[in-house]
């Protein structure tokens, strides 16, 4: 990656696009990564390194935050610390709220000291603010108020209050923001929920597929790799501070029932692919446009699905997680 000896502050570093990234940067940069490990993908990356130092605690704790922003004293900080996951939130939606609305405010609080170091903050947000139905939705597009009861929707509504604290602090205090919505990432060494690691999970293990509902929901899905270029443009450019950007791969579209077709063929899968109930709520349509990302980043994603899909199975079939 072109970012050389820079300080980068990483809450939720221990995630999927978290240990990734981390993997990218830690030969050339000094890293320290704050996280309460809820999901751990880091334990695959193998990483060795003085330069990473891991704080294990929670946005919640303010204190704790502060003080280890007061240490570390970033130049760059990438904000991935959230509760996510449909089990998840469904589970939980006050503590959906807490962190995601709550932990987004103390982190920002903990840099006011000295902003006018920071490089660039980089909050993730989510494809879900736009709501069930998002066709080829733009960064201007509307995002969704959904009913209020349906505990499904406490986490994009957190996403979407995390990323107006976000740009507030950057109206006001002129920090150096950027908010990134990521669009149905998948790749190796991914945990917790998605379909694409599910559905390959259970073709390594030899397991039927299952699927919610009647499988006409439409994803459009991207590559980690594609991502991470996706996060170090929105990391090194000037142009992206102040702005929204989606991430991802429009022409990785597919519906649920055909995804999972597709991955057997692929993997030359004895898997049968099982229809179950489905008892929530659901995002039916999701495409993104990414023509922002790519006039003003120059984002062109490079992984096309069925590539993607069979680096991901090889992973999972060689490390058998």
């Amino acid at each position: 990656m072109k970012i050389k000896n820079r300080k980068i502050f990483i809450t939720g570093g221990a995630g999927f696009i978290g240990s990734t990234l981390v993997s990218g940067l830690i030969k050339d940069n000094e890293i320290t990564i704050y996280d309460n490990f809820s999901r751990d993908s880091i334990r695959y990356r193998n990483i060795r390194s003085k330069n990473l130092k891991i704080i294990k605690d929670d946005v919640l704790n303010s204190e704790g935050l502060k003080n280890a922003c007061e240490y570390f004293r970033p130049e760059i900080v990438i904000h991935l610390a959230a509760v996510a996951g449909i089990d998840t939130v469904i589970v939980d939606p006050v503590k959906t709220l807490d962190v995601n609305i709550n932990g987004t405010f103390n982190l920002m609080k903990a840099l006011e000291k000295y902003s006018g170091r920071l490089e660039r903050i980089l909050d993730f947000s989510t494809s879900e603010v736009l709501g069930a139905y998002a066709y080829k939705s733009t960064e201007k597009s509307n995002t969704n108020f959904a009913p209020v009861g349906e505990a499904r929707w406490t986490y994009s509504i957190s996403k979407v209050a995390g990323e107006h604290i976000v740009h507030s602090y950057f109206k006001k205090l002129g920090y150096p923001c950027v908010t990134i919505r990521p669009f149905n990432i998948y790749g190796p060494g991914q945990v917790g929920e998605g379909a694409i690691q599910i559905f390959i999970k259970n073709v390594v293990k030899k397991k039927n597929i299952e699927i919610h509902g009647d499988g006409d929901q439409i994803r459009s899905w991207c590559y980690i790799d594609d991502m991470i270029d996706g996060i170090e443009l929105c990391l090194t450019n000037k142009k992206a501070i102040g702005q929204v950007f989606n991430i991802g791969n429009p022409k990785g579209t597919i519906t649920i029932s055909s995804l999972a077709e597709k991955i057997v063929t692929l993997c030359k899968s004895g898997s049968k692919i099982i229809y179950v109930p489905k008892n929530y709520v659901d995002v039916e349509l999701r495409i993104p446009s990414i023509e922002k990302a790519k006039e003003l980043l120059g984002f062109i994603p490079k992984v096309d699905l069925n590539e993607g899909i069979l680096k991901t199975y090889n992973w999972y079939r060689k490390n058998n997680k």
